[in-house]
């Protein structure tokens, strides 16, 4: 006998849980028990067949987050243990050791709806957009860094980036702090040093954008400075200067980085004197007026453009306004680049699919009377694993083009 209450849903949700998805949103359920929000739910089809468990939020449009279809699983301190244990098992695999800055949970990806951790040498830095997670939060954090510690890598902080607007959709509150177990005292740090590709860059995890670092764009910053040597290189949303410091180090002639944050610029300047490196110059200005106004000049010193922008768009209704951001910019770096010259760009937005984003670039070359070449095709680092079934999951597109 289950002893956990039933949730009963339609067939669209069934058929969704059949498929791989994880998620049942409140519409689609016909029957919903008196359930408290974070506790564990069953879900059943209309013809009562067990289709998994999960979270249950009355608060949120995900009314469960699927936890596992096996009916043989009980959500014990060891189950959640094993989950751990198989997260850090797969990054061991992956990045071939190195975890040292790595993402250590992605989410549904990972089996754990709605919670992020990103590790950062010895800082972890943590998002929790689920109500379910919230309320295991102790028993991860201690989890995460005692199989950490079985693997030689001690932790020194638990900071929560709990300031995300998600969490308010769930029911939870917005706040940032460190964690403190208990018997411990607070360490109290704020930023730290991490390591990539050979590039050390400072990450302010308490103030920095989402948990301080993106580190799904790794292999796709190697990719890109692959091509970079004697180029004239334009990073344009820089942010903490990844991509231009990639380049700058595999021998580019000169790297400008573009970002209209003020904070942003000042940490890619300090990042570059971390490194050493002196063949970058530094442009606080909005990218789009940037493009505009080299394209108003008439002549352009580069031979390289990275886009690296922030999403256009985190749902669906804003879509076509999105597609129009993204073509806008991409046009504006085809025009300014010379016949032969390479172009990398991206989007990190699930709703902005590869099939549209495509769609974009070809348009856009269309009208800059171009041709694009594509040299290589790129998604987030492995550490980022994409779930067939959840396609939340996927997400970024790269793509490193030669205009002909």
């Amino acid at each position: 006998m289950r002893e956990y209450q039933r949730v009963t849903v339609n067939k669209k949700a069934e058929q969704s849980l059949r498929g791989g998805h994880s998620w049942v949103y409140a519409e689609e359920a016909t029957e919903i028990p008196d359930a408290s929000d974070g506790e564990i739910v069953d879900v059943y089809s209309g013809k009562g067949r067990f289709l998994g468990a999960g979270f249950f939020n009355r608060q949120s449009k995900i009314l469960v987050r699927v936890l596992s279809t096996n009916a043989n699983d009980r959500f014990d301190e060891a189950f959640w243990r094993r989950r751990v244990r198989y997260a850090v098992d797969y990054r061991k695999t992956v990045l071939r050791g190195d975890l040292s800055a790595c993402r250590l949970i992605f989410g549904d990806a990972d089996g754990f709806p709605g919670f992020v951790v990103d590790k950062f040498e010895d800082v972890l830095s943590v998002q929790i957009m689920c109500c379910g997670i919230e309320r295991i939060k102790d028993l991860l954090f201690a989890a995460l860094t005692e199989t950490l510690a079985e693997e030689g890598f001690a932790v020194s902080t638990v900071y929560e980036r709990n300031d995300v607007k998600t969490r308010a959709k769930e029911g939870l509150p917005l706040y940032k702090a460190e964690y403190v177990f208990p018997g411990k005292e607070p360490s109290g740090k704020t930023d730290v040093v991490i390591t990539e590709n050979g590039i050390r860059y400072h990450v302010d995890f308490v103030n920095g954008q989402k948990t301080g670092f993106f580190l799904d764009q790794k292999e796709n910053r190697r990719a890109a400075a692959s091509l970079a040597a004697g180029k004239t290189v334009l990073d344009c949303f820089t942010h903490t200067g990844s991509f231009a410091m990639n380049c700058a180090k595999a021998g580019a002639k000169r790297v400008t980085a573009v970002d209209i944050s003020e904070e942003a610029i000042a940490m890619t300047r300090r990042n570059a004197e971390l490194n050493g490196l002196e063949n970058l110059d530094f442009v606080c200005a909005d990218v789009f007026d940037y493009l505009e106004t080299l394209g108003r000049e008439g002549k352009s010193p580069y031979d390289y453009i990275i886009l690296d922008p922030p999403a256009f768009t985190k749902s669906r209704s804003t879509v076509a306004a999105a597609y129009q951001g993204y073509k806008k910019i991409n046009l504006a770096a085809m025009r300014l680049l010379p016949r032969g010259g390479y172009l990398a760009t991206c989007s990190c937005s699930h709703f902005m699919t590869d099939a549209l984003f495509r769609q974009m670039l070809h348009e856009a070359a269309m009208e800059a009377k171009v041709q694009l070449r594509v040299i290589e095709y790129r998604q987030q680092a492995p550490d980022h694993p994409v779930l067939l079934g959840v396609p939340e999951t996927e997400y970024l597109k790269f793509y490193l083009l030669q205009v002909v």
